[in-house]
């Protein structure tokens, strides 16, 4: 865990995002698994400060861990990932186009979103020593940019 910073704000937003093919159709394995994670570390137009910081694609789910900056909603990234890899993945892969034919997207609809908490003692610490912080009398490290 490490806080980032932005021009206006310093965070830990971290997020466990799941999501399922249309039908859970297992259709996740194979080369697909490796293209799939390849191109989510690397989804291009997806902003600088989005991170994915782990990704385990099952036959039937993508599990992944991203810091998503609060400037954005969590809604919001989730879907551009899901239109770009199914995009993605049709161009690539000739049987995704049959297994989902005529039935819209390859990813259901939905989506399952938890936030990755930091402890208890971190928020006191942070709370306890932010006078300090900004008077510029202690200086903790964020590891931000």
């Amino acid at each position: 865990m490490r806080f980032r910073k932005s021009q206006h704000s310093i965070y830990n937003t971290e997020y466990h995002i799941v999501w399922i093919p249309r039908y859970r159709l297992r259709i996740l394995g194979g080369t697909v698994k490796g293209y799939l994670e390849s191109t989510l570390r690397h989804l291009e137009g997806l902003e600088d400060d989005i991170e994915v910081i782990r990704i385990n694609v099952q036959n039937d789910h993508v599990h992944m861990v991203a810091v998503i900056p609060p400037r954005f909603s969590v809604a919001q990234v989730v879907k551009y990932m899901k239109s770009m890899t199914g995009r993605h993945l049709k161009e690539k892969f000739e049987h995704m186009k049959k297994a989902i034919w005529g039935r819209g997207g390859i990813w259901s609809v939905g989506y399952f979103v938890s936030s990755v908490g930091v402890s208890e003692r971190v928020i006191l610490d942070y709370v306890e020593y932010q006078e300090k912080e900004d008077k510029g009398q202690l200086k903790i490290e964020f590891g931000g940019r």
